[in-house]
């Protein structure tokens, strides 16, 4: 779900994450980030963690990441999942953007974060 007046998108993975998952979100939002030049912010909301269909599926979301992580200003992932909640500390090393841990219940506090409130 892409907020376009907020630029801020949301993403609620529903199953095991596919190659095809990341190219649905990349038609969705590049053509926003051409126009606007970048993403506010993007919620990760999966109250735990799906993990990966395949193999395909994990390169299809490290690519992902690399060509889009400098047009993105804030991540938050709101999840109980324990993978989650350590994915800020190994993302801070990959990607520019600000990435935070919130538990699902704070989901409300993290929209706010994500719109710079």
């Amino acid at each position: 779900e892409l907020l376009r007046d907020e630029g801020i998108l949301i993403i609620r993975p529903e199953g095991s994450l596919e190659a095809s998952d990341f190219q649905r979100i990349a038609e969705e939002v590049d053509p926003y980030i051409e126009a606007t030049g970048r993403l506010h912010g993007v919620m990760i909301d999966a109250e735990s963690f799906p993990g990966w269909k395949d193999f395909a599926a994990l390169v299809a979301h490290l690519r992902f990441v690399k060509d889009h992580h400098r047009s993105i200003e804030r991540i938050a992932a709101v999840s109980d999942s324990n993978f989650l909640a350590i994915a800020p500390k190994i993302a801070s090393h990959f990607v520019q953007a600000d990435v935070r841990h919130f538990p699902h219940s704070q989901r409300e506090q993290a929209l706010a974060w994500l719109r710079g409130k």
